[in-house]
């Protein structure tokens, strides 16, 4: 006897995340676990605050250098950003 209705595991935990809510929480989470690997522990060192809010992640970063640093690259951190979550979570950043 052979069902051929199967479904993949992925896919269906994908649907029920998406049926209560849960994968725009997910992604974000993934986003912010990312800005560690997507900059490095040297960077990492002087931020102090990520949060995401309607698509905008807000960073608050303790070096004024630094700070012109990521606001020079913030298209390019947004498009690895998002590639290492590997959804479309944010839009841009904001840096405090």
């Amino acid at each position: 006897m052979r069902k051929t209705d199967s479904e993949q595991v992925g896919g269906v935990i994908l649907q029920y995340l998406r049926e209560m809510g849960l994968e725009t929480p997910l992604n974000e989470h993934r986003l912010i676990q990312a800005w560690d690997k997507v900059l490095g522990p040297a960077v990492s060192r002087y931020t102090k605050e990520l949060r995401i809010y309607n698509q905008v992640l807000f960073v608050t970063v303790s070096s004024a250098a630094l700070r012109n640093e990521l606001m020079m690259r913030r298209t390019e951190l947004v498009a690895r950003l998002n590639a290492q979550a590997g959804a479309q979570v944010i839009t841009q950043i904001v840096l405090r």
